[in-house]
């Protein structure tokens, strides 16, 4: 090393090296290569619909205008695909994924599924909230959180991981519910056929979903939404009770805010760690160009889907907050669901 920098000086002093070629300039980020956009789920639900309506414009805002190439990477709530992302995929900018809005709290409760470090990733933006809701059939005998607390209620479920499946398992421990989950479904739309077949008589979507593609449910009383797993009703929904008031005590209210905080990280979209700092800022300036496209935005009133963006200052203060969990909610969970 001492040889190599006495050589260098030497050349450089002999004038036969500009003193400016010692240092390099960052060249602006370019990429001319797809993009390959991970969905962490099946076709059919709101991480899907959401993934391929970035699909279509973000590479539009991108220098070089690069292809966005969806691929669907379904498994275990999506920790499949946050564990490709975080561990296998290149860590160039050619690789960004769409990951389930829980995956910092099922680090921040030990999931031994979990190998990654959501604070780690490369957030680059949220296209929109999220606002995760329970659903029930028309035709199933209860209708309501008050009528599952004695009459049991088949629920379809996504993945041991997403809250189709840890929020009735959890309200049957808090409040005493009679959700009988039946897991093996890969997303919503295939959990929400079966329940339009009478499989099951419930499952669990995001709002957005149902107002994009079932309008119909809506309007002719197909459906009736009995729970939306956030901490405030949403404005649309002023009649159906939220996470968080099922609470009984302070305990409780903490555990189930808990489960009712992924709303804020929504429909994000992250890259691998360690991103060169020139592509890092090139998704994550070109996204936010995306959400205020004149014709995406035309794209998403057409499906009836709600554009609320924020950046990724905000998405890794929610991710650095969400995974200090007191250990007390840890061991409480753990007891749940046997972790």
């Amino acid at each position: 090393m001492i040889v190599r920098l006495g050589i260098a000086a030497a050349i450089a002093s002999a004038g036969l090296m500009p003193a400016k070629a010692q240092t390099s300039t960052p060249q602006p980020y370019v990429s001319k290569s797809p993009i390959y956009l991970v969905i962490g789920y099946a076709p059919g639900g709101s991480y899907d619909l959401y993934a391929r309506l970035v699909a279509r414009f973000l590479g539009k805002h991108m220098p070089g205008q690069p292809a966005i190439v969806p691929q669907n990477m379904p498994g275990a709530g999506s920790l499949q695909a946050a564990n490709y992302i975080y561990a296998v995929a290149p860590k160039d900018g050619t690789a960004i994924a769409a990951l389930g809005e829980t995956i910092a709290m099922e680090q921040a409760l030990q999931n031994p599924g979990v190998r990654y470090d959501a604070t780690k990733l490369t957030w680059i933006g949220r296209i929109a909230s999220s606002n995760n809701i329970h659903l029930v059939w028309h035709s199933a005998k209860a209708q309501s959180m008050e009528d599952v607390k004695s009459i049991e209620m088949s629920v379809a479920g996504t993945g041991p991981a997403n809250l189709a499946e840890t929020v009735p398992k959890l309200l049957n421990n808090v409040l005493g519910t009679k959700f009988k989950i039946v897991s093996g479904y890969p997303s919503s739309g295939p959990a929400m056929l079966a329940m339009e077949r009478g499989e099951v008589d419930g499952t669990a979507t995001s709002w957005a979903v149902v107002k994009a593609q079932h309008q119909a449910w809506l309007k002719d009383k197909k459906v009736r939404i009995i729970l939306q797993d956030v901490p405030e009703r949403d404005p649309e929904l002023p009649d159906v009770p939220a996470l968080v008031e099922l609470a009984k005590n302070d305990a409780d209210r903490q555990l189930l805010t808990l489960y009712a905080s992924g709303g804020a990280i929504g429909r994000a979209y992250t890259a691998p760690p360690d991103l060169p700092t020139a592509a890092a800022a090139a998704l994550r300036d070109s996204f936010q160009k995306m959400t205020q496209d004149p014709d995406l935005l035309a794209d998403a009133a057409k499906m009836q889907v709600s554009i609320e963006p924020a950046d990724h200052k905000l998405l890794q203060q929610v991710v650095e907050q969400t995974v200090k969990v007191d250990d007390n909610i840890r061991k409480r969970v753990r007891e749940i669901f046997g972790n």
